[in-house]
């Protein structure tokens, strides 16, 4: 009997916002956005330097052969007028490839990214994400988060949901 080597579990790597991976996922996430609510796509403003330690951090997972398979990162808000609260995590760019779904890639990250931030003394992971991506509102139920008061660029959208989670 043969024994196959089997595949190992995508390496998760803290990388730049703007890498050229995490650029090429922005660039295919935002596609999804496109196509599925019929704009241009996720316009919240974003600065590489937002997700850099100790006030974020931004994952790409990577399979054996070093294809970029998924995403997500943290950045740090503090009580302003967008409705965020002190000691908030808020996540962004969670994007898994088509090709990669149903692996628990998005899981993994998210996991991931809860542990960091936690570990940096934030005290609430918060997200925004639409109507129009039940499986990304079924991810984050599953995992623990709940409804919250809106906040962020789109907390006055109908299409908007947001939710939190405290760490």
């Amino acid at each position: 009997m043969t024994i196959q080597p089997q595949p190992m579990a995508p390496a998760l790597r803290r990388v730049s916002f703007g890498h050229p991976d995490a650029v090429k996922l922005n660039d295919r996430v935002q596609l999804e956005y496109a196509e599925r609510y019929g704009d241009e796509g996720d316009v919240t403003p974003l600065d590489p330097t937002m997700f850099d330690a100790p006030r974020g951090l931004y994952l790409i997972a990577y399979d054996d052969a070093g294809t970029p398979l998924a995403t997500g990162g943290w950045r740090a808000q503090e009580r302003n007028a967008d409705n965020y609260a002190d000691g908030d995590a808020e996540l962004k760019r969670m994007y898994v490839t088509p090709e990669a779904r149903g692996l628990g890639l998005a899981r993994r990250i998210l996991g991931a990214l809860e542990d960091d931030a936690r570990a940096t003394g934030r005290t609430r992971m918060v997200l925004e994400t639409g109507l129009k991506q039940p499986e990304a509102i079924a991810l984050y139920i599953s995992s623990g988060y709940e409804p919250c008061e809106k906040f962020g660029h789109y907390r006055f959208s109908d299409l908007s949901r947001c939710f939190a989670k405290t760490l």
